[in-house]
């Protein structure tokens, strides 16, 4: 990606996400947050990656449905935002990132197995420590 791309990509980040905490909250009746936007080289397409804080995976992936519906009005209000500093407002695809998602189940995994190691008394540690030619 060239500098020029990072830039757009960012703006377009600040800027999508300040238009759905205050005029397109409603769409997704979930809390949305903006983690990244990807560019194509050519600027005509941005890919938003968003994450969906909600009860279950059907809601998160209806709350992407509603903001992918939604993007030719939140392109618009875009549009109106930023006009002045891209030639053509580029497409908006949105997609959900489901990074904090797996990072929380990670982290469950570990509470998990940290909780059984306390129960029985072991630190995951063996006593004896292998020869070289035991690895």
């Amino acid at each position: 990606m060239s500098i020029r791309t990072d830039r757009v990509g960012r703006m377009i980040q600040r800027e999508v996400a300040d238009l759905l905490q205050q005029d397109f909250g409603e769409v997704s009746q979930s809390l949305v947050t903006v983690t990244g936007v990807r560019m194509t080289d050519d600027l005509g397409t941005a890919y938003v990656d968003v994450s969906v804080l909600g009860a279950d995976d059907r809601q998160r992936k209806a709350a992407v449905a509603r903001l992918d519906a939604q993007a030719s009005e939140i392109r618009h209000a875009l549009s109106a935002r930023i006009r002045h500093q891209l030639k053509r407002m580029p497409d908006l695809k949105f997609f959900l990132d489901e990074g904090p998602q797996r990072r929380a189940r990670m982290d469950e995994l570990f509470a998990q197995i940290a909780a059984e190691r306390d129960e029985t008394g072991t630190d995951g540690a063996e006593d004896e420590t292998p020869s070289r030619g035991e690895y």
